[in-house]
């Protein structure tokens, strides 16, 4: 009787502390959208198809050569996702990964397209909505909570679903995801 009654306290506590760690990276936060223009960073990339899982290493790999080999401090990191995972096979998923930068001057664009893709995000009307950013597991918990609520508010209000862009802004502890406004056919 005296284990059944540890057992039952070590599982409580458990089941507390997952509770905790899911509340603390934004599982109970609210997701409500707003429909905006938005865009007009300036985007220093790089293309990837395959798992979207590895977009964390190239935005790191853009991050650290801006740094270390242009001298260019920034502080956000993005992600353009161009295919739902649902529909497309993982090693066919196209995104765009890197880093957003202040505004540039010829001389250092110039540069920077011998090694990157560089340009101007559109500025459009999106459905943008913002997630808590305390580290990789808030990516993960985003991910289950954004995009169906997302899939969700652009069907109830008539949008076709397109590409989504998240923006990892690590001094606002923020993630942003935004998909640009497309009216439904």
């Amino acid at each position: 009787m005296k284990i059944m009654k540890v057992a039952l306290v070590i599982i409580a506590i458990v089941i507390v502390l997952l509770v905790l760690v899911y509340a603390y990276f934004g599982g109970f936060k609210r997701i409500e959208f707003r429909v905006e223009a938005q865009g007009g960073e300036m985007l220093v990339y790089e293309e990837m198809t395959g798992d979207y899982g590895q977009s964390g290493a190239v935005t790191n790999r853009v991050y650290h050569a801006l740094l270390d080999n242009y001298g260019i401090a920034t502080t956000q990191g993005f992600g353009i996702y161009y295919d739902n995972p649902k529909d497309v096979e993982k090693s066919k998923l196209r995104s765009e990964v890197g880093c957003i930068v202040a505004d540039l001057d010829s001389t250092t664009t110039s540069k920077l397209l011998e090694r990157f893709k560089v340009k101007t995000y559109p500025i459009t009307n999106s459905i943008v909505t913002e997630f808590p950013y305390k580290g990789m597991i808030s990516i993960f918990v985003g991910i289950m909570k954004v995009y169906p609520a997302l899939a969700q508010y652009a069907k109830e209000n008539g949008y076709a679903g397109g590409a989504v862009m998240e923006i990892y802004d690590v001094p606002n502890k923020t993630i942003i995801y935004r998909q640009e406004l497309l009216e439904s056919k």
